[in-house]
């Protein structure tokens, strides 16, 4: 949180596992430091042994390899990592997709949102015509036929360029 109050849990964490060995679990602790959280235990799970570190600790932790504890954190873990690449795919390819219309001239911010208002997404915007296009409130048809050939550019060959994924077809 910056500057404001301590985030409100129904149960406050009482662990927090940091991905990495003892300079993440340092950095993690100087962090909670920073914010004045001095109630909440770190411990890193490092991946290459899968050592546990403690803070100010010189060696890690070695739990047995079929260990439950061991077990949970690396759970923990992997599921921190999945639920993090899903977030970060999902926004990458938001922002990949609205950056298509940040480059079609005389497409300011309002023209682009009563769009994606409109029609939902990008790719939907794509598959409109231009007649659906200048129906939208702003649009009209010299702007429609514009946006309609920055989604839809052709190669030489007549071949058509999926703005989403770069693949021509």
């Amino acid at each position: 949180e910056s500057g404001g109050a301590r985030p409100k849990f129904a149960y406050p964490p009482q662990l927090i596992v940091v991905d990495g060995g003892a300079p993440q679990v340092a950095a993690a602790a100087k962090a909670l430091a920073d914010l004045g959280i001095s109630d909440i235990f770190i411990c890193g799970l490092a991946k290459r042994l899968e050592e546990v570190w403690l803070v100010d600790s010189k060696e890690p932790i070695i739990f047995p390899r079929h260990s439950e504890g061991l077990y949970l954190l690396q759970r923990i873990r992997d599921e921190a990592h999945r639920f993090a690449i899903t977030f970060h795919r999902s926004k990458r390819s938001k922002v990949m997709l609205e950056s298509l219309l940040d480059d079609i001239p005389k497409l300011g911010e309002s023209r682009r949102a009563a769009l994606l208002e409109h029609f939902g997404s990008v790719t939907a915007i794509r598959k409109a015509t231009e007649l659906e296009l200048s129906a939208i409130p702003g649009i009209g048809p010299n702007i429609a036929e514009s946006i309609h050939s920055h989604l839809n550019i052709e190669t030489a060959q007549g071949e058509s360029i999926n703005m989403e994924t770069g693949e021509i077809t």
